[in-house]
């Protein structure tokens, strides 16, 4: 998908048709990350940082199960 940067204010953006918005997920409002691959930029709605805080939160409970459990009674 070709897509045009165009001026907004000082800064350049790129507009965003609405079916790359679809197959992002994504609506006006949310937040894209661009990440540098080997192969060029990639524009994605993933967080690998909330990604990466997330599985130690999974660690953490899964350690944790019974006093979890315990907490929510």
């Amino acid at each position: 998908m070709k897509l045009k940067i165009t001026t907004v204010g000082n800064s350049a953006g790129v507009i965003l048709p609405k079916e790359l918005l679809a197959r992002l997920r994504v609506e006006k409002g949310d937040e894209l990350y661009a990440i540098e691959t080997p192969d060029g930029i990639r524009l994605t709605a993933y967080d690998p940082t909330l990604a990466a805080q997330m599985a130690v939160a999974e660690q953490v409970m899964r350690k944790r199960k019974a006093l979890l459990h315990k907490l929510a009674q």
